[in-house]
């Protein structure tokens, strides 16, 4: 499970769509609820180029924009264009490999970026940011999903910035972080925040006790917390040909606790076994306890061992896991408590609870009686505990995409709403939106929106409501 190129099989939905389209009016079976105003945007790797060999990680970003209003649907796809994505347009083929490597035969006239803004697309402060974990965010035109470029904020930030912020709800304040902050496959952090305003009113930076690829972080009210975890960078790896980034778990699991405005100096480095976690469900404060829920990994996926071993599929598959951190003083340990044995990935919560204790959450599961291993083809609906409170298989071979909660109003209950989720229909290899009610799961969608073409599997994406 290394390389897209050695899983895009007519059996799965990896493979990229070679076009840009506009769908104004889709068929929608079932009835769209009349308070679902807005747009779904959702990201995802779609290269526009195929290079053999290359990590699913590191294709060009299309966004899927779904906007539903009154009861209808309409779509709309684009590719973000990057320097990257730009460059290779014009050159009319592949010029960069993935993680920053050249290809060989790439002119030395064409500058080095690699971003490829396919990971998530958020909005904040006014603006409709593509994320990627190695550059800056790109900005996007919300209607036409035309590209503006970089945005560092009046130079306020610099370097890579997660695909992960979080918005405080309370607050609006953007925290963000980023890894390989002093350069490629270096230990350095940075951290900031920008506020509601859209101004940053934070950056900083620190070493993390080895490189890692950290691919979020986790938020309370009070503090920020940073997972190193053995998913390990090396620049000595990559100039011989080598794995850039390997699972090494000798190297142990770290977690920095900090306060969100003290000092990364202050910085206390908890421990526990060696494991892996791509995405957060959520986290809180208890006393003098943090609680974070996350989907773990017992070894990682999609990488492997420093000299090209796989790791084991096995262990190689996300649950959601319980950590606690006991700021006391007792220890220096954090422990790991699973959940659910059930695998599972792409957790999302309310929004609105960001932070703070929440008693709903959702992640999309795969099919314990399907051959296809780690096909995402379920929801599962969780209380605060962890303990399931509804699961939705999809028809066998059918998978989907991170489901994306959308509050009915400002001022209902956290978990009353909706969620939305692409799903691929491998029968007849096209794409629906469907929208389930979400704390009723099980029933299955209330309404399907139904695409012509397929929305290849993706990573990330947000809802924004009609102004």
């Amino acid at each position: 499970m290394l390389e897209a190129a050695a899983t895009r099989t007519a059996r799965t939905n990896l493979a990229p769509i070679p076009m840009e389209c506009d769908a104004p009016f889709l068929k929608v079976v079932g009835e769209l609820p009349r308070e679902l105003n807005g747009t779904l945007y959702r990201n995802g790797p779609n290269p526009q180029f195929d290079v053999p060999g290359a990590h699913w990680f590191v294709g060009d970003g299309m966004l899927h924009a779904f906007h539903l209003e009154n009861g209808r649907a309409s779509y709309r796809n684009r590719w973000v264009r990057t320097p990257k994505w730009q460059a290779e347009h014009d050159s009319g083929r592949a010029l960069f490999g993935g993680f920053g490597r050249r290809l060989p035969d790439t002119p030395a006239s064409v500058t080095q970026d690699g971003g490829v803004a396919n990971t998530n697309i958020i909005s904040h402060a006014g603006r409709l940011l593509a994320l990627e974990e190695a550059h800056l965010p790109t900005e996007i035109e919300p209607g036409t999903l035309g590209t503006r470029g970089y945005c560092n904020y009046g130079g306020g930030i610099a370097g890579p910035f997660t695909a992960h912020p979080k918005i405080d709800p309370v607050t609006g304040e953007m925290v963000f972080f980023g890894y390989n902050a002093a350069g490629p496959l270096t230990p350095a952090l940075s951290f900031g925040s920008v506020n509601a305003s859209g101004v940053v009113t934070r950056f900083e930076r620190f070493e993390a006790p080895y490189a890692s690829m950290v691919h979020d972080f986790i938020v309370t009210e009070n503090h920020m917390l940073f997972p190193v975890l053995p998913i390990t960078g090396s620049m000595t790896r990559a100039m011989a040909g080598q794995p850039p980034y390997a699972w090494e778990p000798d190297k142990g699991a770290f977690v920095g606790v900090m306060k969100r405005h003290g000092s990364a100096k202050d910085i206390v480095w908890f421990r526990a076994e060696s494991c892996y976690v791509f995405h957060v469900m959520n986290a809180w404060e208890e006393g003098s306890r943090i609680v974070a829920d996350v989907m773990q990994f017992e070894e990682a996926p999609l990488f492997p061992h420093p000299d090209g071993r796989p790791t084991d599929p096995d262990k190689s598959r996300a649950r959601l896991c319980r950590w606690s951190f006991d700021l006391s003083g007792n220890t220096d340990r954090f422990t790991q408590t699973y959940l659910d044995d059930l695998t599972g990935e792409f957790p999302r919560i309310d929004g609105r609870r960001t932070g703070l204790a929440s008693q709903h959450g959702w992640y999309a599961c795969a099919n314990p009686d399907l051959p296809m291993f780690g096909a995402l083809s379920g929801i599962v609906h969780v209380d605060g505990k962890g303990r399931r409170l509804g699961k939705y298989l999809l028809p066998a071979g059918d998978t989907i995409s991170e489901p994306v909660f959308v509050a009915r109003g400002e001022d209902a209950a956290e978990g009353d709403g909706w969620l939305l989720a692409a799903v691929w229909r491998a029968t007849e290899n096209r794409s629906d939106l469907a929208v389930f009610n979400a704390t009723d799961v099980e029933a299955g969608p209330l309404a399907l929106v139904q695409l012509g073409h397929r929305v290849p599997d993706g990573f990330h994406g947000n809802w924004v409501g009609a102004v």
